[in-house]
This record gives structure tokens, C-alpha cells and sequence, in this order.
């Protein structure tokens, strides 16, 4: 089984630690399905005080993380993997973040994270290192804490064995371009509301179409930008319309 390093670079390593400690991911670790290496960009800083930021030339507010302690942290991380990995910056200026983007980097075998904070990072740095700009939407931050492990959740569960159930991860909202279709459990009447029929008939074929039509019309009621994406049968555009024209 494939040990996937995940590697964050960051002036808080404990809300990244901590926060990926729970739940699903942190099994994961416990198992060493995956590993997670979180580096204190702090400790590179050349400054007695540990300073890792300064003000921006040509003036402005706030203050700018400092090339130096960021190069020579993923310098380090660099020597640990013996080659040079793909380098994520989360920034509101990148490609935002999708199913698809996730797929693609579940496939490395070492993945860095550069959070930044304050105003940014020193751009010719970043120029040097990094090798995708990514953004998990049009808002900001206070910093990439958030934005990599949302990533690295995403990415991890996309790994072989962190999830119990392999069809966890096939069948869910993006994987084939729509959203997933509702789910119930017990008790079979709630609040007067009755899970479906078809999902009691024990007929998995029927069970299958159902599904595949609620994903298409979620998708078509909640996100029905996704549709013109989507991989659409015949079928299922005829049940799309049927949708636009009841």
C-alpha cells in the first residue's frame, strides 16, 4: 500500500496538526495509511526574535512573510523526499480547488502546502517554489491553515484504504459531475416523512435508476452549472427535460 507524505509548511503547526487529528483523517494516520509532516516556517527565520515577515516595499498596510525562512523550509523538505515535490499556495488569486484537482494529486506520492499569512509571501519565492496556485473560493482568509486541510482531507480520502467502504469514494457528489442523490437510514417513517419505496424494494436495479435520477435532478435544482460539465446520456438529457418541461 502506497504511505502518501503530506507536508505543510506554516507559522501554526498546531492548528494543522490538531485539526487533522479527528475523524476519518486522523484513523488514517494512526494506521500510517498516510503521514503528515508539519513544518514551523518559524524555525528558518535568520532573525534572533524569530521575525518572519517585514514591512512591503513601496508601503501599504500589513505586513509580508519574508523569502529566506519559506525557501529554506521547503529546502529541508526538499532533502526529505530526494526530489522536488509539488509545491500548493493557497490564494485566493488560484484555480479553485475541485473533485477533479483532488483525483489528480491523489496520484503524488509527496505533496508540500505553503500557507501563508499577514499579506502574502515575498513573490519571488513563490515564483521559485511553487508549482500550483490554488483557492478554495472567492473569499479570503486569515491564512492557509484552513484552505490545506481542506485539500488534504479531500486528497487523503481519495488514498486506498483510509475510507472502510471503496464505494465511498466512488460514489458521492462530483465524482461523475453531479451531485449525490439523498440518503436515509432508520427509522423508516420520521416526522411522517417515509424513506422512498423503491430504496425498501430490495430491487437494486430500480434502486440504481432512482439514484441516478435524484443526482441529475439535485443537480439540475441545486448546482445546474455542473450539468453543462457533465457526462449525459440520452437518457438522461430526456430526463432533464422532462424536468424543465413537467
Amino acid at each position: 500500500m502506497r504511505n502518501m507524505r503530506f507536508h505543510v509548511m506554516t507559522l501554526f503547526p498546531d492548528m494543522v496538526s490538531q485539526g487533522l487529528a479527528s475523524s476519518i483523517t486522523g484513523r488514517a494516520l494512526e494506521k500510517e495509511i498516510f503521514s503528515l509532516n508539519v513544518v514551523n516556517i518559524r524555525d528558518y527565520s535568520r532573525d534572533k526574535h524569530r521575525h518572519v515577515d517585514d514591512y512591503p516595499y513601496g508601503g501599504g498596510a500589513g505586513m509580508v512573510m519574508q523569502p529566506d525562512p519559506v525557501y529554506d523550509c521547503y529546502a529541508d523538505i526538499v532533502k526529505s523526499c530526494g526530489k522536488k515535490p509539488r509545491v500548493i499556495y493557497m490564494t485566493p488569486q488560484g484555480t479553485v480547488f475541485s473533485q477533479k484537482i483532488a483525483q489528480e494529486l491523489a496520484l503524488e506520492e509527496e505533496l508540500v502546502f505553503l500557507c501563508g499569512h499577514y499579506e502574502g509571501i515575498d513573490d519571488r519565492v513563490l515564483e521559485e517554489i511553487v508549482t500550483d496556485y490554488l483557492s478554495i473560493g472567492d473569499y479570503v482568509l486569515t491564512g492557509g491553515e484552513l484552505p490545506a486541510m481542506v485539500m488534504i482531507d479531500s486528497i487523503s480520502r481519495l488514498i486506498p484504504g483510509v475510507l472502510n467502504n471503496k464505494e465511498s469514494a466512488e460514489y458521492e457528489s462530483f465524482q461523475d459531475g453531479l451531485l449525490e442523490y439523498p440518503q436515509y437510514t432508520r427509522p423508516e417513517v420520521y416526522h411522517g416523512m417515509r424513506v422512498p419505496e423503491v430504496l425498501l424494494s430490495g430491487h437494486h436495479a430500480n434502486i440504481e435508476k432512482w439514484r441516478h435520477e435524484q443526482s441529475l435532478k439535485r443537480t439540475f435544482l441545486r448546482r445546474p452549472d455542473l450539468l453543462d460539465r457533465a457526462c449525459l446520456s440520452p437518457s438522461d438529457k430526456k430526463y432533464l427535460e422532462g424536468l424543465k418541461n413537467p
